[in-house]
């Protein structure tokens, strides 16, 4: 493709130049220009984390990890090679390592992305601003996983792997960077060559089909509300997660441990008696990677202590949770609680 400066009557061709020959880097400049540009490659796009590698190999990273509207993460591949190297292959694999990505590390990314960049702000309240959510929704998050490769060329290996990858349902992009010199200032063409835009046109109308099932999905979530009996004692309008907090709670007051009632990496635990206000402080001191405020039960009347240890529940339940609520009642022998839905 070939670029004209209209000069009078006259076109003149514009020089074509390569990022090597401009003395542009990979990652010091192309990757730097093209995450405070995001939408040049991926619209409507926010930047996750840059040279994101949240695993055991650290030499494996991702150029730049997005996230989109409908909550599915995009890893972005740049290459400033003539052949684009075998940045498909690494793509892949890069989607394969984030695709079970929770909302917790996504929103640990985001911190370290911005506390790096020396940007301010909230990262969870960030990522849930612009995802347009109250709250996190586990079940909703990182449902799905696309690829962007965006390159100065792509040999003939890579689009054959790429296009026999959208072929088989992979959501994958190649965009071709073309530099270009016109006197002083050094321009840059931006084109998609995969898909076609008038296939990436039916791809759209396709996603949007899918994001007004998910959102259907999302408004249609069960939001039964349950009148909870124990003993003398009546609780009503409860969703389900008060319910299972308020079972577990009574579990442990009548002597059970926290997690025998409810084991697995559902708790914060940190060592002495704490109110809620204290138990925020100290969190972080221990080193809890796990917590973060609205995402445990951390109120002082939602706290349980035991044995010289302050646990805090999980918030996150999801359809499991009138089974466990059962099965918590009947192992622990508690044939005065009884729950009911309200109608």
């Amino acid at each position: 493709m070939t670029i004209y400066r209209i000069a009078g009557d006259d076109v003149q061709p514009v020089k074509k130049t390569t990022f090597q020959a401009e003395g542009m880097l990979e990652r010091r400049d192309l990757q730097k220009l093209l995450r405070h540009n995001i939408e040049l490659l991926v619209p409507d796009a926010m930047v996750l984390a840059e040279e994101f590698g949240d695993w055991q190999d650290s030499r494996r990273r991702i150029d730049l990890l997005c996230l989109d509207r409908d909550a599915g993460l995009v890893v972005v591949e740049l290459k400033r090679t003539e052949d684009g190297g075998h940045m498909e292959l690494q793509a892949i694999r890069y989607a394969a390592m984030v695709s079970h990505m929770t909302f917790d590390s996504a929103v640990r990314a985001h911190q370290s992305f911005l506390d790096d960049s020396q940007m301010p702000g909230d990262a969870e309240r960030l990522i849930l601003g612009y995802l347009g959510w109250d709250e996190p929704q586990e079940d909703a998050f990182a449902s799905e996983v696309s690829i962007v490769l965006a390159s100065a060329e792509f040999s003939k290996e890579v689009m054959t792997a790429v296009m026999w990858l959208g072929e088989h349902d992979i959501d994958i992009r190649c965009i071709k960077l073309m530099p270009y010199r016109l006197d002083q200032e050094l321009l840059l063409d931006i084109v998609q060559i995969y898909p076609l835009p008038e296939a990436a046109d039916y791809q759209v109308r396709l996603k949007e089909k899918e994001h007004e099932e998910r959102r259907m999905r999302v408004q249609n979530r069960d939001l039964t509300r349950f009148r909870l009996t124990i003993g003398e004692h009546v609780h009503t309008n409860l969703p389900k997660r008060r319910l299972a907090l308020l079972v577990i709670r009574e579990a442990v007051r009548r002597g059970a441990k926290p997690l025998d009632v409810y084991p697995g990496r559902n708790w914060v635990i940190v060592s002495g008696d704490h109110d809620g206000e204290s138990f925020l402080r100290v969190t972080p001191e221990e080193g809890n990677s796990l917590f973060h405020s609205g995402r445990f039960f951390a109120k002082d009347d939602e706290l349980m202590k035991v044995d010289g240890k302050t646990y805090a529940l999980t918030r996150m339940w999801g359809s499991q949770t009138l089974g466990e609520v059962d099965r918590i009642i009947a192992q622990f022998g508690m044939d005065d609680v009884a729950y009911e839905p309200i109608k």
